[in-house]
């Protein structure tokens, strides 16, 4: 694929961070930095021998505080392009709140750069990866899929989805997600926003929510 994919699991909630490396261009793009900034910019600035990395975006699938919690450090640090879906705004304005509600704290938030839409594409060295809007978790919830494989947020888990009773949750939306989800190539490789990894193939025999359908 031409593609390096690290996972960093962060924070006591336990967050699949993703660092994507283009393997010949060495840019690279850092997905839901939720916590533990000094290890996730360990990875990026060469404290985990990945010297040279250039990070030219923060993705976040979606901007739930245990989401997002690094990434004042990490644009800070690297001056990435800061990137969400345009739906996500509300929630990203009160996320500072809702962490504190929990028992966290994030001291401030960067402005985003760019709001993404179904469709774009954020580009990485020679790679691109797809935009896909999958709400009900979040109203913004995205997806991004990339040569058979998707990162999906807190929408799809393996066996599971995310919650819909959170501010702006929806399972109507949910529903619409997952089906279209499950219309991807079964052999996609699923890596989500916490857990294990997955496959379509796997969540179209075992995922408890295509029950409820």
């Amino acid at each position: 694929m031409g593609i390096e994919v690290k996972r960093i699991v962060v924070g006591s909630l336990e967050v699949n961070c993703y660092l994507l490396i283009d393997e010949k261009t060495k840019e690279a793009i850092v997905i839901d930095p939720g916590d533990e900034p000094d290890r996730v910019l360990g990875h990026i600035l060469g404290g985990s021998g990945d010297a040279g990395i250039t990070l030219k975006s923060i993705v976040c699938t979606h901007t739930h505080f245990d989401h997002i919690g690094a990434v004042p450090e990490v644009k800070e640090a690297t001056m990435a392009e800061l990137i969400f879906h345009t739906a996500e705004v509300s929630i990203y304005e009160s996320s500072r709140d809702m962490a504190a509600f929990w028992g966290f704290r994030i001291d401030h938030l960067p402005r985003p750069d760019r709001l993404v839409s179904e469709g774009d594409t954020i580009k990485m060295g020679e790679h691109s990866l797809e935009v896909m809007h999958t709400p009900g978790h979040t109203p913004g919830s995205i997806s991004l899929y990339i040569k058979g494989v998707l990162i999906s947020g807190d929408t799809l888990f393996a066996g599971s989805v995310g919650r819909t009773d959170l501010p702006g949750g929806s399972l109507k939306d949910l529903q619409i997600s997952f089906r279209r989800l499950m219309k991807l190539p079964p052999d996609t490789q699923v890596l989500p926003g916490h857990g294990p990894y997955t496959t379509i193939a796997d969540e179209l025999k075992y995922n408890f929510f295509k029950d409820q359908l």
